[in-house]
């Protein structure tokens, strides 16, 4: 079940911060107003009402460069806690906005009043009516849940954004968002039926065609304004999402006024209910990856392809693209990703393209790796390589920005654009890759805008004028899918004029008279220079490095058991936005700042959010512009205690240095540790015991054998193999020597430092680390860890974090899991063949760092067919030993870990490389006995296998 930590409305305390900036619009407002509005809000709501500086931080930013602070943020229960919460604001003032999965470009899921979450309990999908194709959703329901409900009745809902596993119904409405298959089934706006909506003025509508829900007056209004409405508009758009959509409201369109509602951006009305369309699934899937010699070819053909009915005509170039992520596509400098129904269709498609070259995938696996691609391409555009642009002026080049992420003109003019595009880009001196729905004619990019300088700034102020220029030269739409906010809403009149956008403030007043509803987007908008998240911020420390985060949320994945990842473990714990990666970046991001959190690196809030962090670094991999959490944690945990040690926890001195402890007292605490009170004297929670210590070391063992083979490698003897698993080190030994590989072990005592990098000891573990480069100063050739958070860690902390000193640079080269080792310094030899199934856990930190492509590879080699789960066991090394973690560190085996373990067969051997793993699988799943894969491989020689 998914566990929430929800929150009461919170005044006082370090809980209630007052510092009410120019970002926040509110500099008016007093402690008192705030705690009257908290006071009413609580007794009006039933759901959750939150005035804290954690709720106001966490929604201070969407996925677009602006930053607005809110007072605060209520979670309504239906719609009668939205009406009562429009009504409080409405008597002290105070604007509203709506906010679902905080993914929008443009800044409009932002606000500077009451931030209204709809995602925490208005996510229900009421019904779902395979017959007539249609559902009724609640604004807050994940665009992949309702998928997920519809595809067993062969249905779907047509419109799919790339962040479809966490954008909901209510945003995709606001923003009349699109997707891949808007070529085949449309926008948000064509496959919404009717609407249930609130104003700020406390009228509940049910919106349709025939003026179904209409304000007072807008008939009227529009009854004047044919001719402009008929001609105001540019033809043959189908991505033509700016400004209002009033010629739906047309008498020869239906006078729809569901769909001119939708794009709104929140600033008409507050949806609470939603009757959509579905559409039927693909009989048969083909994916047709279509090769062309560079981008602009691959647009002049996109319109083209139009005509064999395809369902995607996606396209993006080769700088967008991984490098071993391009294994799987054909030849050429840029690629459409063409989907389509039926092998037939395929091939005639092929025929038609004039591609260099052509893929057809119909297997679905290898169709959704070549769909993540395309869909991370908003993060991995954010990541730009080094070269020269007006940003690197200062330094900053590697790094690009939403701003012009989505104009669309029409798809004929796509090629001619796009060149036009480039040149401008060239002329200001800035650089951004362009990619999106081609067959659409729209086009998403980021820019390397310096917008950390004043004279950045202003640069970005001019491309953005003269881009609208060069879009509306072209036929086209400022917005072609994620809305205007505050990123275009400021050029709408060149778009439209003036006599259309005043119309559009008329419409505005008409459904808002109050002005309440999310104001300065749209109309009357705010600069789309003004309140940009950057300024203020320091050009280096945390916040600098939390600021990378630019929103998408692709770690608000839903769970437990919603999908594959690491990424974020304890978010999919307790659905709680200051325990997903995004959240505590905004956190960092904030107290950088130091308006909302002003006490910096002494933050509560902030120590608070990153206690649940798990240090698993599934962000570092799965992120698309890898974000590192699992570093930030660290250097912020070192600051928080710098000059304070005794605050610390007594687990981060315990366990925290546990190899130090191990060394120096040895086999010891063999005896220490089992005694009835030694867990509650090292701090851990009662609900776990204390793993036990060797009575014989690994290195002892070692020592007292021989062996006449030449060392071909280093054995690293971390610190969990040497006194807590002493015969996973002996297994390996076993398999190496059989594979013709001597071994030998460093010539002094040696320690990655993880477990103090993890409890942000940085001082300590960068001691650890110097001594143990002087013992490994004169080792030459691989290092085989065992271990893979020992391996992750000497791999990459150990050269982050002693940069300067080029053995940490060489001993990290020189590191090789215990597969790579095989493969690499025995390649003929041949691992014993058990043909058994496998379950079990690949370890967190070697997806995120390491990968595990050689332990596939091995595993595949020995017979060992399945595959161990993803995601992260829970226990994490020491955090699931310490107290107030329990609960989370199950939930976070419960997400993956142990449903793979109750579905497979009895036979199944169970692999877990990690030592924290093997210890969360024999605490909550007893009857399983998880094994290192060297123990599996030495017992079956053993066994003659």
């Amino acid at each position: 079940m998914r566990r929430r930590l929800r929150h009461c409305v919170v005044v006082g305390s370090h809980e209630n911060g007052t510092g009410r900036g120019t970002a926040s619009g509110t500099g008016g407002r007093s402690a008192a107003a705030d705690a009257a509005l908290a006071r009413e809000l609580r007794a009006a709501v039933a759901g959750d009402v939150d005035l804290s500086v954690t709720a106001r931080a966490l929604t201070s930013m969407d996925a677009s460069n602006y930053r607005r602070v809110p007072l605060g943020v209520v979670a309504p229960r239906d719609a009668d806690d939205v009406a009562a919460t429009l009504a409080v604001c409405r008597a002290h003032g105070v604007p509203v906005v709506a906010r679902g999965g905080g993914t929008s470009i443009g800044g409009q899921a932002t606000g500077t009043g009451v931030v209204l979450d709809l995602t925490r309990h208005l996510n229900d999908l009421v019904s779902l009516d395979p017959e007539a194709r249609t559902a009724v959703v609640r604004p807050g329901l994940v665009l992949d849940r309702l998928r997920a409900a519809a595809r067993p009745y062969g249905l779907t809902f047509g419109p799919d954004p790339s962040t479809h596993s966490r954008c909901t119904l209510g945003g995709m409405i606001g923003n009349n968002a699109c997707g891949a298959h808007s070529v085949a089934w449309g926008t948000t706006a064509d496959n919404v039926r009717e609407l249930d909506v609130v104003t700020y003025d406390g009228r509940r509508l049910r919106l349709g065609q025939d003026w179904r829900g209409a304000p007072a007056g807008l008939r009227e209004l529009v009854a004047g304004r044919l001719a402009l409405l008929r001609t105001g508009y540019p033809a043959g758009l189908p991505r033509r999402i700016s400004g209002y959509a009033l010629d739906a409201l047309l008498p020869e369109r239906g006078a729809d006024v569901a769909r001119s509602f939708c794009g709104s951006e929140g600033t008409l009305g507050v949806v609470t209910e939603a009757v959509v369309g579905l559409v039927p699934l693909p009989a048969e899937p083909v994916l047709v990856v279509l090769g062309y010699p560079d981008e602009s070819a691959a647009a002049d053909a996109a319109a083209g392809l139009l005509a064999h009915l395809p369902l995607t005509v996606e396209g993006m170039a080769a700088d967008l693209v991984p490098g071993r992520a391009a294994e799987g596509l054909p030849r050429g400098g840029a690629w459409l990703f063409v989907e389509v129904d039926g092998r037939g269709a395929a091939a005639g498609l092929v025929r038609a393209a004039d591609a260099l070259d052509s893929v057809l995938v119909t297997e679905p696996a290898g169709q959704r790796a070549l769909w993540r691609i395309r869909e991370d391409a908003a993060g991995t555009a954010t990541r730009m390589p080094a070269g020269t642009s007006q940003a690197e002026g200062s330094g900053r080049g590697t790094e690009a920005w939403p701003g012009w992420e989505d104009c669309a003109v029409p798809p004929a003019r796509l090629g001619a654009y796009l060149r036009d595009f480039r040149g401008l880009l060239a002329e200001y001196g800035l650089r951004g890759t362009p990619y999106g729905h081609f067959g659409d004619g729209c086009v998403h990019v980021r820019i390397d805008f310096d917008l950390w300088t004043g004279e950045g700034v202003g640069r970005f102020r001019e491309f953005s004028e003269a881009v609208a220029g060069l879009v509306v030269a072209h036929g086209g739409s400022l917005s072609g899918e994620h809305g205007d906010g505050k990123a275009r809403a400021e050029l709408l009149p060149r778009m439209y004029g003036d006599e259309l956008v005043a119309l559009f403030g008329e419409v505005k007043d008409l459904w808002d008279p109050d002005g309440g509803l999310n104001p300065g987007m749209l109309v009357r908008p705010e600069p789309l220079d003004s309140g940009l998240r950057f300024a203020g911020l320091p050009v280096v420390g945390l916040g600098r490095a939390a600021a990378r985060c630019v929103g998408v949320a692709k770690c608000r994945v839903e769970g437990p058991g919603s999908g594959p990842g690491v990424m974020c473990p304890s978010y999919r714990a307790t659905g709680e936005e200051k325990h997903s990666t995004r959240g505590r970046a905004r956190l960092l991001h904030e107290m950088a700042l130091g308006e909302i959190i002003t006490d910096g690196l002494r933050s509560e809030e902030v120590r608070d959010a990153l206690d649940l962090c798990l240090s698993c670094k599934g962000c570092r991999s799965d992120c698309p512009v890898g974000v590192d959490m699992a570093a930030y944690k660290a250097e912020f945990l070192a600051g928080y205690y710098a000059g304070r040690p005794w605050k610390r926890p007594r687990s981060h001195w315990t366990t925290g240095g546990l190899p130090r402890l191990l060394d120096r007292f040895g086999t010891g605490l063999h005896l220490a540790m089992e005694l009835p009170f030694a867990a509650r004297l090292a701090g851990v929670t009662p609900e776990r015991q204390l793993p036990r210590v060797a009575e014989v070391s690994f290195v002892s063992w070692f020592g007292e054998r021989a062996s006449g083979r030449p060392p071909a490698l280093t054995l690293w003897p971390d610190t969990f193999t040497d006194h807590l698993a002493p015969h996973v080190g002996a297994a390996a030994v076993r398999v190496l020597e059989a594979a013709g590989l001597g071994v030998a072990l460093p010539p002094g005592r040696v320690c990655c430092g993880l477990t103090y990098v993890s409890t942000g000891r940085l001082s300590a573990a960068r001691r650890v680390m110097r001594r143990t480069l002087d013992v490994m100063a004169d080792v030459e050739g691989p290092v085989v860890v065992l271990e893979p958070s020992c391996a992750a860690t000497l791999r990459s902390d150990l050269p982050e974090l002693l940069p300067d000193d080029p053995r940490a640079a060489r001993l990290a080269a020189s590191v090789r899991t215990f597969a790579e080792a095989l493969e690499e310094l025995a390649p003929d030899w041949e691992p014993p063949r058990l043909d058994r199934p496998v379950a079990g856990q690949t370890h967190c930190h070697q997806h995120a760092v390491l990968g595990d492509a050689a332990d596939r590879r091995l595993r595949r080699r020995a017979g060992l067919h399945g595959e161990p789960a993803g995601g992260c066991c829970g226990l994490a090394g020491n955090f699931g030993f310490e107290p107030g973690h329990y609960e989370v560190s199950v939930a976070c085996a419960e997400d993956q870990l142990l449903p793979s373990l109750r579905a497979a067969p009895p036979d199944a051997l169970v692999l877990a490389d990690g030592f924290s793993c093997r210890t969360q699988i024999a605490h909550l799943s007893p009857q399983r006995h998880p094994h290192h894969v060297a123990e599996v491989l030495a017992e079956a020689l053993d066994q003659g296998y």
